[in-house]
């Protein structure tokens, strides 16, 4: 199955159906077929809005919450955006159509290999691409104007606050259990952090260290 009118048509109003209305990110998501981050048996379900299992016991997330999640960043042109959890790299390829540079991270090398050769067959440019534990951030790339994480914290993590710049934006799931987690927006002011709660979601949890891979 290839991404053609049809199947295009229904992905798109399934997104809107769930509260993607932004057109910027929708036209980003029309551009990025999620069927090239998508290997083996699951090949075929691309187009539907579900997750589906990736390498290292991970997934790809569901493209509306994708959606939702990039809308409530609301990336400008010049920003600049961290992404923890790089998985297939389908999140790091709508960021790059919206975003000035996208550096992503995650702790398993062979998920980081695979979503970098994505990347440079769709000449994603403006990608960066780490192995590294994503729960610290990046440091040396700090501040971001925008942080994406697309695994769930008991807390938004500290490192990661700390490179968010003044009047940036990070999204986050936060929970405790897989059962029960939600979706928080953070912006930071120069008084201190604003905490917006979005909707209930569930995602892998964020585990420091490297994966074994």
């Amino acid at each position: 199955m290839s991404f053609d009118a049809e199947a295009k048509m229904q992905f798109l109003f399934a997104l809107r159906s769930k509260g993607v209305t932004d057109k910027s990110v929708l036209s980003a998501m029309e551009r990025i077929d999620r069927q090239a981050f998508i290997q083996g048996y699951f090949n075929d379900r691309a187009y539907e809005d579900m997750p589906l299992p990736i390498a290292c016991g991970q997934t790809i997330s569901q493209p509306s919450v994708v959606g939702i999640m990039t809308q409530a960043l609301q990336i400008g042109p010049r920003d600049k955006v961290l992404e923890v959890g790089t998985g297939s790299g389908y999140q790091a390829a709508i960021l790059a159509l919206l975003a000035r540079r996208v550096y992503t991270v995650d702790r398993h090398k062979r998920l980081v290999q695979t979503a970098s050769k994505v990347f440079e067959q769709m000449e994603l440019n403006n990608i960066t691409a780490f192995t590294a534990d994503g729960s610290f951030g990046l440091p040396d790339q700090a501040p971001f104007d925008r942080i994406i994480v697309t695994a769930a914290a008991e807390d938004p993590p500290g490192p990661l606050l700390a490179q968010l710049k003044i009047g940036g934006t990070m999204v986050v799931p936060v929970g405790q259990s897989d059962a029960v987690q939600h979706l928080i927006r953070v912006t930071r002011h120069e008084s201190g952090f604003e905490y917006d709660e979005l909707r209930s979601v569930r995602f892998v949890p964020l585990v420091e260290g490297l994966g074994k891979d």
